[in-house]
């Protein structure tokens, strides 16, 4: 499992990181929500650890933004803020759970336990197909051909948004909100780069080229639950 731990406490930030390895997870860390955006954007992680007093911004508007933008990832927040009103304020906002510092190691461990057993694991009922194309959206899953394939989220929300407008040309700059919707600042050849990586994992046909305009998936076959 991956989890991506946003915190500006260098000290406890290490100290986290060195615990939750140690019991077994891969632990990316970041110290601004800037950071913890991109990252979340190209990245998929299983839960983030988020504190809320970051540098650049409230941990709540990184959490808004998220939530706004349907990234499904579960939040953990681990923050100072103790008060009845903060813990209300986090879990309305988006949060899976609120862990307030200072706080027990064990404590924390059985709560990231719980949230990560808590995840959809693609039994098949939440699975769409289209011919060789498969897509679990709940639980995040692409499957080619019956073989899975690992997909960043800005791979995968880029998919779907192909998909769910098969047989229609889809402008880039409306791939490049779906992709990185906040991120204003991203690189021009993003887009680009992830039709690249998609028609590497998936199928070199499967998205077309509509030169001057933008992408297109042709018509699939109808979608089928299973």
């Amino acid at each position: 499992m991956r989890l991506l731990l946003v915190e500006d406490d260098h000290m406890l930030a290490a100290a986290v990181q060195d615990l939750l390895r140690r019991a077994g997870y891969t632990v990316d860390r970041v110290a601004c929500g800037l950071d913890a955006l991109q990252s979340l954007e190209r990245e998929h992680f299983s839960l983030v650890i988020l504190d809320l007093g970051l540098p650049d911004m409230d941990g709540l508007e990184l959490l808004s933004r998220l939530r706004q933008h349907s990234n499904p990832v579960q939040v953990l927040i681990l923050s100072a803020r103790n008060e009845s009103t903060d813990r209300v304020l986090g879990l309305d906002t988006g949060a899976d759970d609120y862990l307030s510092k200072p706080f027990d190691v064990e404590e924390l461990l059985a709560r990231i336990r719980v949230l990560l057993r808590r995840q959809p694991q693609g039994s098949g009922s939440n699975r769409q197909v289209f011919g060789d194309l498969a897509i679990d959206r709940e639980a995040y899953q692409v499957f080619w051909q019956d073989r899975r394939v690992e997909l960043t989220p800005g791979e995968f929300k880029l998919l779907l948004e192909l998909v769910d407008h098969r047989g229609k040309v889809m402008t880039r700059d409306r791939l490049q909100e779906v992709v990185y919707g906040w991120d204003e600042c991203a690189e021009s050849n993003v887009l680009e780069v992830y039709v690249h990586h998609l028609r590497k994992k998936l199928d070199k046909k499967l998205i077309k080229t509509v030169r001057g305009v933008g992408y297109l998936v042709e018509e699939l076959p109808a979608a089928a639950q299973v």
